[in-house]
């Protein structure tokens, strides 16, 4: 039995898709599909189109070689495991995730302020966030 995060991507088109929208330039613009398959292009020596690239980050193809697959992990600064392996794959998408948000300067200075924090006001802090979060998706959902 796995215990992977539902919300973890499981297709290869979702962790592919997953690495665009997480892993990002520093200056927090997407990479774009024809920079990544040139860059797979020069690791593989293969051809690795734009075109490919997006059929496979919408799933319209989901077969992809090995070495392409390496590629991508390459480029993206994962291991391939986070293709092959369900479990490793959530666990290696929940760490992008935090990366992500620690990106963000006002997330970073946040976290780096609680560190201090005893355990009770993290917690208090926690369940400040959790009902912000609901609040806002309501309001979201009401427009």
């Amino acid at each position: 039995m796995s215990d992977t995060d539902p919300s973890a991507p499981t297709t290869l088109a979702d962790k592919i898709d997953a690495l665009f929208r997480i892993v990002r330039r520093p200056n927090r613009e997407q990479f774009s599909h024809e920079e990544v398959a040139r860059a797979c292009r020069e690791v593989t020596g293969e051809s690795f189109s734009t075109t490919y690239l997006w059929q496979l980050r919408t799933g319209r193809r989901d077969n992809p070689t090995k070495r392409h697959l390496e590629a991508l992990a390459q480029f993206f600064d994962v291991p391939v495991a986070y293709f092959f392996d369900d479990d490793k794959g959530a666990a290696i998408a929940k760490e992008l995730e935090l990366l992500g948000a620690l990106r963000d300067a006002g997330v970073r200075s946040m976290a780096l302020r609680a560190v201090n924090l005893s355990p009770e006001a993290v917690s208090t802090i926690s369940d400040m966030i959790d009902v912000l979060a609901r609040r806002e998706g309501a309001d979201r959902t009401e427009s």
